[in-house]
């Protein structure tokens, strides 16, 4: 059953880990590799390229703050300038060098020309009907009937004319009329923008510096550095379109300079002042060719302003850039310094614990209860570090006070025994506590205190007083509470000392006092010793309090009985001597008792318990 249930387990695993690997598959197939816009191919390129407008567009959504916004502004303004020139560049180029004629585009071409001109004769008939339906007074009824007919002719041919104008932009062979439905476009789109735009009242998103914590400096980092990233490459774009238009410029004043060379209006001075067949001709050749010079030099004036445009906007982007580059350093400075203080905190920490531990080490043994305190002492200041270490990570809470009473009062409901038994752990340690091999009683339970942690107190169990030192075997453990909710009851002094009782029976035939006297002469000289000791102590123990010395002198009790007197003897003795002390007492009073009977102890033994 064993092994079933070890292979149930792996299948399990193996099949967890399965799915991490299908997840971690699928995760990389959907991952996002660009925009949207990125997989489509568009039908058909645009003749005009509006990527600076975009790009620019693009970087103001990266604006953040007012510098960056102004950056944003300069840049949408530069974009659009030269793209409205490479508009107008485009539509002059459409209309000077119109794309040659195929079999298929003039079929179009002529397909508009007779829709034209078709819609142009139902107009003029409208126009006719219009004008003879108001000479009518009474007999209108027929004109009116022929001009609704005439006009729906009108709306059908007017039909037909945009289709044939679609099938022609569609083809390719027009375009000069795509570039006038892009440009519609474009303005539409530079519309709205603008308007949303003017909404937009960017007041600074992002601080001017990251936050000390290291969370948010880290945000900042990986920020700024996207923000790097898309930014060199607009301007590397905008470089790449600078130096395409250049070589653009550079082409189309070579051919301008050629046509200049064959100008036909510079040889034009030669020819007789009178007509001459094909004069007209050659005037036309040179219109002709002065307006071409003059589209050249527009284009080249064009392409020069949107040469400036890209330079300037690449201005633009370097500035914004070097901007972002230096707040990217400023969050690696705050990164770096939040590590540093990371490592200090943690080389504190390690410090203080070191020094804790050789502080505990070296105690002497009249302070070695005190080492228990190490534990609080390191728990507390790696407490400390931590706390440091998460306030240097995510930063001092914005309403700290509030935070901090709320979870101390959640707190102290929810541990309140912990936080009692923590309490009176402190309790234990001061001067009226207990320490570690002190004879206590805790809520009835009598032992030698064996341990003493921060939350609970362990007695080895030994019985009550009056059987003290025999050990149950058994391990009781206090929640330290006990210490403030509830009392205990500890030997005073370091001797452990406690009184023990003997009773010894002299019999009625027997003079009592002279056995007495030598019972007290006999037990007083047995715990001399130990009563010195003892007042000694309690003194000591006392003194403070303004307390009247105890004596620990030996104390004799008798009571009649009809079998004799009984002899009660109380002695103070240390508890794990007791049972020694107990017997030595009895042997020399079995001693004593002997010699004066005159007979074997076994005849006259005394009767003794103990108490």
């Amino acid at each position: 059953m064993p092994w079933v249930m070890k292979t149930r387990q792996w299948v399990i695993v193996f099949g967890l880990f399965a799915l991490v690997v299908l997840a971690i598959v699928g995760l990389a197939l959907t991952r996002d590799s660009g925009s949207p816009a990125a997989g489509m191919r568009s039908r058909r390129a645009p003749l005009v390229d509006e990527r600076p407008i975009q790009t620019a567009r693009s970087m103001a959504a990266l604006a953040s703050t007012r510098e960056e916004q102004r950056f944003a502004q300069q840049a949408l303004r530069l974009a659009d300038h030269a793209v409205d020139l490479a508009f107008a560049d485009a539509m002059r180029e459409a209309t000077t060098h119109p794309v040659a004629p195929t079999p298929e585009t003039k079929e179009l071409y002529a397909r508009v020309s007779r829709a034209e001109a078709q819609v142009k004769l139902d107009q003029e008939i409208v126009d006719e009907l219009k004008k003879e339906s108001s000479a009518a007074h009474g007999s209108g009824d027929d004109v009116q009937q022929q001009l609704d007919l005439v006009q729906a002719q009108l709306e059908l041919d007017k039909d037909e004319l945009e289709d044939a104008k679609g099938d022609l932009l569609r083809s390719g062979a027009d375009p000069l009329s795509r570039i006038q439905r892009q440009f519609t476009r474009y303005q539409a789109t530079q519309q709205q923008n603008d308007s949303a735009h003017a909404q937009i009242n960017v007041t600074g998103t992002e601080p001017s510096s990251p936050a000390g914590d290291f969370i948010t400096q880290f945000s900042a980092w990986r920020v700024q550095r996207g923000k790097v990233t898309q930014l060199q490459q607009a301007l590397d774009e905008t470089l790449q379109a600078a130096d395409a238009l250049q070589q653009k410029h550079d082409s189309v004043e070579k051919q301008a300079g050629g046509g200049e060379a064959e100008n036909p209006s510079t040889t034009s001075t030669s020819t007789p002042a009178g007509p001459t067949p094909g004069s007209a001709d050659s005037s036309q050749a040179v219109i002709t060719a002065l307006r071409r010079l003059s589209d050249s030099q527009k284009n080249l004036a064009d392409l020069d302003k949107r040469i400036q445009d890209h330079q300037e906007l690449g201005n633009v982007y370097t500035s914004w850039i070097a901007l972002v580059q230096w707040r990217l350093r400023s969050a690696a400075y705050g990164m770096i310094q939040s590590a540093l203080f990371i490592v200090l905190i943690v080389l504190a920490a390690y410090l203080s614990g070191r020094f804790i531990d050789r502080f505990f080490t070296d105690l002497t043994p009249d302070r070695r209860r005190l080492r228990t305190l190490r534990v609080v002492v390191r728990f507390v200041v790696q407490a400390v570090g931590v706390l440091l270490i998460l306030f240097v990570l995510f930063g001092m809470p914005n309403q700290m006070p509030t935070i901090l009473g709320l979870a101390g009062a959640g707190l102290t409901v929810a541990l309140k025994d912990f936080i009692v038994a923590f309490f009176g752990w402190f309790a234990l340690m001061g001067r009226n506590g207990i320490r570690v091999g002190d004879w206590v009683e805790i809520n009835g339970v009598v032992g030698e205190v064996a341990e003493i942690g921060l939350l609970r107190t362990v007695l080895l169990e030994t019985g009550n007083w009056t059987d003290a030192g025999h050990p149950t075997g058994r391990k009781v453990a206090f929640v330290n509470s006990f210490a403030i909710e509830g009392h205990f009851f500890n030997f005073s002094t370091s001797g452990q000392w406690l009184w023990d009782e003997l009773q010894i029976l002299v019999p009625s035939a027997q003079n009592p006092y002279p056995i007495i006297d030598a019972i007290q002469k006999l037990v007083t000289t047995a715990t001399e010793a130990n009563a010195r000791m003892a007042e000694e102590e309690w003194q000591r123990a006392t003194h403070r309090e303004g307390m009247h010395t105890v004596s620990a002198a030996p104390a004799i009790n008798l009571r009649p009985t009809t079998s004799g007197v009984e002899v009660h003897v109380r002695y103070i003795t240390r508890a794990h001597e007791r049972y020694a002390t107990r017997t030595k007492l009895y042997q020399d009073i079995v001693g004593l008792l002997h010699q004066r009977q005159g007979q074997p102890a076994s005849t006259s033994s005394p009767v003794g318990a103990g108490t």
